[in-house]
């Protein structure tokens, strides 16, 4: 009995070294295997979303949905669904790389399965699938345990993606009928932010943590060394920035010193961040300009009055090896494992970082909710219980009352003696 096809997917094709002395050969590449057809996307193992946008222009160039009218829901694949919405939305997202990849990991179970197939059940069962396929792509770490990568909020966010693109289908007149997926519920929010003592301790170990290389040839092969390099200064730039504004990690990754299509600003003169890209439409996700601490702006004026390395200018605020970074997930992780800080530190904690320690010092909720990008109903439901002032005039009035009953009496005493 032959085996299923699994469909267009990425392989991670390894190095290639020479037998007799070692020597690389091949690097490794991420290549597309789609049966016998071998496409190489020419990425590094680095590249994973540029992989995946060849993967994801590979599929679109191959495959042609179908945008029929008056078909029933049996008739339709979810294959056809996504593949509109990828076409027709997806790259108007503030991260398209991004959609594209969940896209392509929700076609790769509902590859063959018609609308009529999405239920509760099946909603399930691409839940459990998702969580087991991401554990065995994983890598372990240094204990040889592999790390959860797919959460349940991970897992609800792909079948949003797949509810959003069934609503665009059906906006599209391409099907007549309602289509409601039973998504997995919502997460509890989460509650951690950095204690100024732990924000002082990260920022140390971004400044001050040395690179470490494994020593390939040599007396001292396969000794891990540290280097005079510190490769983590520039998330030091990112910290700051996202603890002082609030301001989520894509924006701040994509800032420059100057406008320009795509990518947010910072106004040095006035200081003041414009943290929704040049030419971006206004989303849920508000992004409103920011007035710029002035300890902060002093430090930005600085990095941009520093050149790189070959004497040219600066773009963008938070720079590696003189080029704009696109996600500091990574780096970022490895950062906090150095600092002895949990795994439930993330570059998002930031965000709440700031919201809170703005309501510690009893900044006004409507000023801190602008400076934010929030509502005031947010701001207050998640960080309100921060406030010294929070419940204050509740509690003090039950210290006051109930005099009359008690007199000198204490509660407890009060009620024991009730109940004899």
């Amino acid at each position: 009995m032959s085996r299923t096809a699994k469909g267009p997917r990425l392989w991670l094709k390894p190095a290639e070294h020479d037998k007799a002395t070692g020597k690389l050969r091949k690097k490794s590449v991420w290549w597309i295997r789609d049966g016998d057809v071998v496409v190489v996307t020419g990425c590094p193992p680095e590249d994973r979303p540029g992989a995946e946008k060849a993967l994801g222009d590979y599929i679109q160039a191959k495959y042609q949905p179908a945008r029929d009218k008056e078909r029933p829901l049996r008739d339709i694949l979810v294959t056809d669904v996504l593949t509109v919405y990828g076409e027709d939305v997806a790259p108007k997202h503030a991260r398209p790389e991004k959609t594209a990849a969940r896209l392509i990991q929700l076609g790769t179970w509902w590859d063959g399965k018609a609308v009529s197939a999405v239920d509760g059940k099946s909603v399930r069962e691409y839940g459990a699938w998702r969580k087991k396929q991401a554990w065995k792509s994983a890598r372990p770490d240094a204990t040889g345990k592999k790390a959860r990568t797919v959460t349940d909020a991970g897992v609800r966010r792909e079948l949003e993606d797949l509810q959003a693109a069934l609503n665009h289908y059906l906006k599209e007149g391409h099907m007549r009928e309602v289509v409601k997926i039973p998504l997995p519920p919502k997460s509890l929010p989460k509650e951690r932010y950095l204690e100024r003592a732990e924000a002082a301790r990260l920022l140390r170990t971004m400044l001050h943590m040395p690179e470490r290389q494994t020593v390939h040839r040599g007396p001292r092969k396969g000794q891990v060394i540290e280097t005079a390099k510190r490769p983590a200064r520039h998330l030091a730039r990112f910290l700051l920035v996202g603890i002082y504004t609030g301001t989520r990690a894509a924006a701040i990754c994509s800032a420059g010193f100057a406008p320009a299509e795509g990518r947010g600003w910072i106004d040095l003169k006035r200081g003041v961040f414009h943290r929704r890209k040049v030419g971006a439409a206004e989303t849920k996700k508000r992004q409103p300009p920011v007035r710029l601490p002035n300890r902060l702006l002093a430090h930005i004026r600085r990095w941009a009055a520093m050149p790189r390395k070959d004497g040219s200018p600066p773009e963008y605020v938070v720079e590696f090896r003189g080029q704009p970074v696109g996600e500091v997930n990574k780096g970022f992780a490895a950062v906090v494992a150095a600092a002895g800080l949990g795994p439930d530190v993330t570059p998002h904690v930031l965000r709440h970082t700031c919201a809170t320690w703005m309501m510690q010092a009893g900044v006004d909720l409507w000023q801190a909710a602008a400076f934010l990008g929030m509502t005031v109903q947010i701001l207050e439901s998640t960080y309100g219980h921060h406030r010294e002032d929070y419940q204050k005039e509740a509690a003090g009035a039950l210290d006051k009352g109930g005099r009359r009953e008690v007199e000198t009496l204490d509660i407890e005493d009060a009620f024991t003696r009730r109940a004899a």
